[in-house]
């Protein structure tokens, strides 16, 4: 019988997240779909065809403590334990001047982008720390906003730069129990959130431009070779982008 190997993967019920479980389910993980829409973590499974069996919808809002906490009871419940947490789950905002956002969307995009994956990240670390083999792998969606900002990008740009100090104390706290943390920093992959790309977007000149998407498949394929190295080695950053977006040289 194989070895036994849980991951679970935040914001599953499209773009990357669904891109990712399913080349996970393909590699052998049995993977806990984290969602808040139940038909969109289904749809993930549906897609994952003949790997369908190792895809696992369990609705959770990764804002929310008590929704968190459950998820991972359940992982612990059904499978008693967890070698990889894909910390994905995030949203952007509207791309208003700073003096416009309003209070309440400022709030929403903390709560999930850097509050949510505190919260998934704590509750994975005591399932990693506590469990035999001790250890495991968190990876975390910084985005190349987590470097460089576009116009009118506050929130999302403010909690990606966040993403990058929950990822470096992570790496630090957690190294004595064997969990491995790392960010991958993700530039313009073709899903349903960057379709707008393809019409144009705004630049810091104030002009709009196409701009390239590549393959989600590859964000994936990235992420399958991280977990696929022994906890002895960790790819701490990397990131992955259309080799002729605008990000270096940025502005």
């Amino acid at each position: 019988m194989s070895e036994l190997k849980v991951a679970v993967i935040t914001g599953a019920g499209s773009g990357i997240g669904r891109a990712v479980a399913i080349h996970l389910a393909r590699v052998g993980y049995q993977v806990a779909l984290a969602g808040r829409r139940i038909d969109a973590l289904e749809e993930t499974k549906k897609e994952g065809g003949d790997v369908a069996a190792n895809l696992h919808p369990i609705v959770t809002d990764v804002s929310d403590e008590n929704s968190v906490n459950a998820l991972f009871a359940e992982v612990v419940r059904r499978w008693g334990r967890l070698d990889v947490l894909f910390n994905n789950a995030g949203r952007g905002g509207p791309p208003v001047p700073i003096e416009d956002l309003p209070v309440d969307i400022w709030k929403d995009i903390v709560n999930i982008n850097l509050t949510g994956m505190f919260l998934c990240a704590q509750a994975a670390i005591r399932i990693m720390k506590s469990q035999t083999p001790q250890g495991g792998r968190i990876i975390n969606n910084g985005s190349i906003s987590a470097h460089a900002p576009r116009p009118y990008s506050i929130g999302y740009t403010a909690t990606k730069h966040a993403v990058t100090g929950l990822t470096k104390s992570i790496s630090l706290d957690t190294r004595a129990y064997r969990i491995a943390c790392s960010q991958i920093d993700i530039g313009n992959a073709a899903t349903p959130m960057t379709e707008r790309m393809t019409k144009g977007v705004p630049q810091p000149d104030g002009s709009t431009r196409v701009e390239p998407r590549m393959d989600v498949n590859h964000v994936a394929q990235t992420i399958t070779q991280m977990v696929g190295f022994p906890l002895e080695t960790n790819v701490q950053f990397v990131t992955i982008m259309a080799t002729t977006m605008p990000f270096v040289g940025r502005g």
